[in-house]
């Protein structure tokens, strides 16, 4: 399974925005998982999931060709 990886702000410097190649990843919680084994400085920051430009409130299924976003926490009026 192909997705895209999105970065943002400090995210970005530890993952550069780029498309991977994925196999036995089937939720945002295992793709979580996954990111932080074959990065694993982002373990230590903290950031939210967007699947497909929506925000990830709970794991969600991940499909082929997704986009998935990843944002440092963020506020706004």
């Amino acid at each position: 399974m192909q997705i895209e990886l999105i970065s943002f702000g400090k995210v970005s410097e530890v993952i550069r925005n780029q498309t991977l190649e994925i196999e036995g990843i089937e939720t945002t919680d295992d793709l979580r998982e996954h990111l932080e084994k074959i990065f694993p400085a982002l373990a230590d920051v903290k950031y939210k999931l967007a699947l497909n430009k929506n925000l990830v409130q709970q794991n969600s299924a991940i499909k082929n060709s997704d986009s998935i976003a990843l944002m440092p926490p963020f506020s706004g009026g």
